[in-house]
């Protein structure tokens, strides 16, 4: 093992998991000042639920990558009362990239979807359930050669990796 400036001996998990101190520091804070506002009375959301979450997922590099989701957003961004950020998974492969999204409660005629070479909107306007996401891609993706499924509340969007020159369009959801 190698010895790190000041003789202590460094350890291997220390590049795998070195940065969850942080995000976890963070996190905490952000927990605490959504508590203190809860408890100050100073959330205007009462009465609708209030979703904040997070994922964790090693990269294809190997690097950990952290996502969140929800309604309620960190302090210090603008929150969107009754417009949830629905929890999103980007699975890259080796020509594609997989986009899968939890939207429970909602009919695919709801779901609206507008790829371009490297982001995707996802957004549903109901006046009971009302999502939005924008996802950056990992990569230049082809939006004409795009395919969604919609089933039990999951949609799956498959985009082809090109090279980054196409332009966005509407993607058509199959399914139910």
């Amino acid at each position: 093992m190698a010895r790190s400036r000041r003789g202590r001996r460094r350890d291997p998990w220390d590049d795998i998991f070195g940065s969850f101190d942080e995000e976890f520091e963070e996190m905490r804070r952000r927990m605490d000042a959504i508590m203190e506002g809860f408890m100050s009375g100073g959330l205007e959301q009462f009465g609708q639920p209030m979703i904040y979450g997070f994922s964790m997922r090693v990269g294809p590099d190997g690097r950990p990558r952290i996502q969140e989701f929800g309604n309620t957003l960190p302090p210090q961004a603008e929150e969107v009362p009754g417009r949830r950020e629905p929890l999103t998974d980007i699975i890259e492969e080796k020509d594609r990239v997989r986009i899968i999204v939890e939207l429970p409660g909602v009919d695919k005629e709801d779901i609206q979807l507008n790829a371009e070479d490297r982001t995707l909107d996802i957004e549903v306007d109901r006046e009971d359930r009302k999502f939005y996401k924008q996802v950056e891609l990992p990569c230049a993706v082809d939006p004409e050669g795009a395919e969604a499924n919609y089933k039990n509340g999951v949609l799956e969007i498959v985009l082809k990796r090109v090279e980054p020159r196409k332009r966005g369009r509407s993607i058509k959801i199959n399914g139910e």
